[in-house]
């Protein structure tokens, strides 16, 4: 894919946001966008925001800003969007994980199928990309970050993602596998992702370096 001159919307969560870096003109998509020469780039990037809906209202009213609800906000002279999200999913909130053939926002399989959905169909002729969630130090907790019934491991949740996104065919940058960080090593987490979760300038470098040579391949 051409990358050079093109409109560029990115949505997500605190990562896309920004938490964990010194410097915001270091965010993965800014470095994309300044290296490649994009002409206008479109950012969402809402901390604690989830892709699935919620039944009960969260403590912090941006958590429920769901990604479905965002859709109708990105210019619709989009070249490319570029969703990463799915670890909040997993960390909070009160949806279970539902079935593949779920069509109800209130599920975390019906939630991506809703999404991906309205999204074809806002932007039939864009390329979307979606990139997988980042390892974190709580990955493993089927509970996520404070969540009181067990519902699934983080793998789970990117494991439901790379289905449904292959069943709409939309490019899966799983960075999982392929980004090179992960807290369990010390000195990764001390280099890229201090908290266990954000990844810091140094981070969203690696991510840049992953995610335009992904975009360059389609």
């Amino acid at each position: 894919m051409e990358l050079q001159g093109i409109k560029m919307a990115v949505m997500g969560d605190s990562i896309t946001e920004g938490v964990g870096v010194e410097d915001l003109n270091n965010l993965y998509y800014r470095r994309i966008a300044k290296e490649c020469g994009m002409r206008a780039v479109y950012a969402d990037g809402i901390s604690g925001s989830r892709i699935a809906r919620q039944k009960y209202p969260s403590e912090e009213p941006r958590f429920d800003m769901d990604f479905i609800s965002r859709v109708d906000e990105i210019d619709e002279d989009c070249d490319l969007i570029i969703v990463f999200g799915g670890t909040n999913d997993f960390g909070h909130g009160d949806a279970p994980l539902g079935t593949p053939d779920d069509h109800t926002p209130y599920t975390f399989w019906g939630a991506c199928n809703v999404f991906f959905e309205k999204l074809i169909t806002r932007f039939p002729k864009s390329q979307i990309v979606f990139m997988g969630a980042l390892h974190r130090l709580s990955e493993n907790n089927p509970h996520g970050d404070n969540k009181p019934d067990s519902v699934a491991t983080l793998y789970e949740y990117v494991d439901i993602l790379k289905t449904v996104t292959r069943k709409y065919s939309i490019p899966f940058l799983d960075l999982m596998q392929v980004c090179g960080i992960t807290p369990r090593v010390p000195i990764q987490q001390q280099l890229f992702m201090p908290d266990g979760l954000h990844p810091n300038d140094a981070g969203h470098a690696v991510i840049a370096t992953k995610l335009k040579r992904f975009l360059e391949t389609l």
